[in-house]
């Protein structure tokens, strides 16, 4: 069985933090630069500044939060997030969806959404989830940060990663 990987990593050691900006969702859709330094690694192209547009992407713009899958498949998505210490911040919210941008025929469709409090010490997650991905559907990872009464916390995020593998050669009976 053959897997086509992308692997995205953004670091606050080369860009600053990634300020939290919500979305009408209540989520912020976590972007990537289209560089592939570092740990990045992309040859399907699923993180290309072309996809879903008449014009090229530019980080830190909204598509460029986006994984497009090369293929039809069973995908395995996981994500790495490392959030800027805030005392504000009580929960802290990620999860990945299909068409973040409601850009597509298919429609925004979020799953695996998770909540997690704080921690003593740093706030660092990691997530994972698998589902059938559709070439032609953007996935992107959405993080939020809530405080009381479920408020809306602007803080930051310090590291990102966003990790999709497409099983290509799903068996069927």
């Amino acid at each position: 069985m053959s897997v086509v990987v992308s692997s995205l990593k953004w670091d606050a050691a080369q860009s600053g933090a990634q300020k939290i900006t919500y979305d009408k969702d209540g989520y912020h859709l976590v972007r990537f630069p289209f560089d592939g330094k570092g740990e990045s690694y992309d040859p399907w192209k699923m993180h290309d500044p072309a996809h879903g547009g008449t014009k090229p992407s530019a980080y830190p713009d909204q598509r460029s939060g986006l994984i497009w899958p090369s293929h039809d498949g069973w995908g395995v998505v996981s994500a790495m997030v490392f959030w800027e210490a805030d005392p504000r911040a009580i929960e802290y919210r990620a999860r990945f969806v299909r068409d973040p941008l409601n850009s597509t025929k298919d429609g925004y469709d979020s799953t695996a959404t998770n909540d997690s409090t704080i921690t003593r010490g740093g706030q660092f997650r990691t997530y994972l989830w698998q589902m059938f991905v559709h070439k032609g559907t953007p996935l992107g990872l959405k993080v939020s940060a809530r405080g009381l009464k479920d408020a809306r916390i602007k803080t930051a995020i310090t590291l990102a990663e966003f990790k999709l593998a497409i099983h290509t050669d799903v068996a069927t009976p």
